[in-house]
């Protein structure tokens, strides 16, 4: 993109009219959330999870997919076709017993749905990107992943941890075909696997859990032209939890 082009961009940095952003995990309480802002700005969003529309008529285009299995993002793909950027928020964490003789199972599926998710992903999109010149990557990190968790499983932080790493790796691939790759690192928010491991917002710094749109509104930024010059960044959005 030539100079021009961005100065056009940056008279409106939080526009993302004419974009098409595809965002998974989008029935969870983040991918939602990021959803409905995007759309907010303009984006034309496609959405896919694992889970089923449970009987709703979609109002914009919905993939059923599991993001672990990398022929089914492929296939993804294809029929979703080229877009703008890829809002990443598939994810899981079992709040399980890491003793257990059968937890190498768990550990797997945490393994395949947060880190290899992530990648199947971006070997199923960045090519075109890269044709394109241009796109962007915004992934769901974790402040587990910097600071260990405070109760997430090993599996979990593991992951996050591993899912910052390849942030950076893909960053380096992909910037100098102005293809941006970042993520945000959350605290505690409110959604429903926050609620399934009985976790107290009251005892962060800010005395509250995170609203789903507060990280919804970040991975949109990181869309947005006002990002243009973003990329390997892990943008902590977790109320003072901890300061990277």
């Amino acid at each position: 993109m030539n100079i021009e082009a961005i100065d056009s961009e940056l008279e409106r940095p939080f526009n993302l009219g004419g974009k098409r952003i595809l965002i998974t995990g989008a029935r969870g309480g983040i991918g939602n959330a990021a959803a409905q802002v995007c759309a907010g700005q303009g984006a034309q969003v496609c959405l896919a999870d694992i889970a089923p529309p449970a009987g709703l008529e979609p109002l914009v285009p919905y993939y059923q997919v599991d993001v672990s299995d990398r022929a089914a993002v492929d296939d993804l793909a294809a029929r979703v076709g080229p877009v703008w950027a890829v809002i990443d928020t598939a994810g899981i964490c079992p709040p399980d017993d890491w003793t257990h003789a059968d937890w190498d199972a768990s550990f797997d599926n945490v393994v395949n749905v947060n880190l290899r998710g992530a990648i199947n992903l971006a070997r199923a999109f960045m090519p075109d990107m890269i044709d394109a010149g241009g796109g962007r990557f915004a992934f769901c990190g974790s402040v587990s992943g910097r600071m260990g968790g405070v109760s997430c499983g090993p599996h979990y932080a593991a992951t996050k941890g591993g899912l910052h790493a390849l942030v950076r790796w893909l960053a380096q691939k992909g910037t100098k075909h102005n293809v941006l790759v970042n993520a945000v690192a959350p605290g505690s928010v409110d959604t429903p696997m926050a609620a399934a491991n009985n976790i107290d917002g009251s005892i962060y710094p800010q005395r509250r859990s995170g609203r789903p749109k507060e990280l919804g509104a970040t991975l949109a930024f990181l869309c947005s032209p006002a990002a243009g010059f973003i990329s390997g960044a892990i943008i902590d959005v977790n109320g003072g939890t901890y300061f990277g």
